[in-house]
């Protein structure tokens, strides 16, 4: 099969992959008619995130289920399933508890690389979802962003307890922050203040359901912020980036007593004590629960009532992953959609 291989920071090949086979009796093996770069790809293809080896890219998913071990129950071939970036059995304590991604059994999709022509997908009863039937073309994207970034602007909503007569601000204008206003609009949020400098992300912000956009960032943008609030901060802030400035940003912005979702994955986020112990904010996030959610996502989706797909503002055949990176490191993309 073809798939995407980092052989080094902004080295990325589409090669010749070995096809994926059961290993475990739990696994199943699914043909993929569209893959994605993510945001969190852009990580070890900076180099910020070095690899040592060449490695197989990717962990957002979708496609038909062609073969399951002998001990899949309830997912059969021929159905077109959506998962999670974290692979997980969905029965232990933790699961249960709606934390999947934090799962005994976990396993991280990222390390069997899904920007590929076909996917091993370990724990298949617990991490897939079926899709009521085949879903038509113009279904795909949407429901390729729930694999990860809608569930993870989701998750980051609702760690914010965004809802009813909240004003919710989004830091981060990429496809997960963007998605996280959609969700606030979906939760039923007030107000919602996206952060983003960018136009064309803006103009996306806004038909998920910003009412305000905010462009300053850093100290400045805490001051609007607290402008627009009489002087008190926002109840619910999402954190969809993953810095210093970010993190700091969100924390600031929030009023006391109020609430960060913070799913923009760290790098060099360090919390001053004395600043949190002050602050008295609630602080909620890490690698979204996708899993949680997904039932309900698939059927806001099938049902056509949230388009999450918008999100894909590039599409490209999966021979062309290099240009879809570049795109997106370059912030000429959103997130781009690799056709296979």
């Amino acid at each position: 099969m073809r798939g995407a291989v980092l052989y080094g920071p902004r080295d990325v090949r589409v090669e010749e992959r070995p096809d994926p086979t059961i290993i475990e009796p739990t696994d199943a093996i699914i043909r993929l008619p569209a893959t994605c770069v993510c945001g969190s790809d852009l990580w070890p293809y900076r180099g910020i995130e070095p690899i040592s080896a060449p490695t197989p890219m990717g962990h957002e998913y979708v496609g038909v289920v062609e073969e399951v071990g002998s001990a899949v129950k309830n997912i059969k071939p021929g159905q077109f399933v959506v998962g999670s970036f974290f692979a997980s059995d969905n029965t232990c304590p933790i699961c249960q508890a709606g934390y999947q991604s934090r799962c005994v059994h976990a396993e991280l999709m990222g390390e069997i690389g899904t920007q590929a022509q076909f996917a091993r997908i370990p724990l298949a009863d617990g991490t897939l979802v079926a899709t009521p039937d085949i879903p038509p073309d113009d279904l795909i994207p949407s429901l390729l962003a729930a694999s990860d970034v809608l569930g993870a602007g989701w998750f980051g909503a609702v760690a914010a307890e965004a809802g009813p007569g909240k004003t919710v601000a989004v830091v981060g204008d990429g496809a997960v922050g963007l998605l996280a206003v959609l969700a606030a609009k979906q939760l039923g949020a007030e107000r919602i203040i996206a952060m983003s400098r960018h136009e064309p992300r803006q103009r996306l912000a806004r038909e998920f359901g910003a009412t305000d956009i905010v462009t300053e960032r850093g100290d400045e943008g805490v001051a609007r912020i607290k402008d627009m609030t009489d002087r008190l901060g926002a109840h619910s802030v999402v954190e969809a980036v993953g810095t210093q400035e970010s993190m700091m940003q969100a924390i600031r912005s929030t009023r006391p007593g109020g609430h960060v979702g913070y799913v923009g994955v760290s790098h060099g986020v360090e919390l001053p004590g004395e600043e949190l112990f002050f602050a008295e904010v609630h602080l909620l996030g890490g690698p979204a629960p996708v899993r949680r959610f997904l039932p309900n996502l698939i059927d806001l989706i099938w049902n056509r009532k949230i388009t999450p797909g918008k999100v894909f503002d590039l599409e490209l055949p999966l021979e062309q992953a290099a240009e879809g990176y570049r795109a997106m490191d370059e912030r000429r993309a959103i997130k781009t959609l690799l056709k296979c």
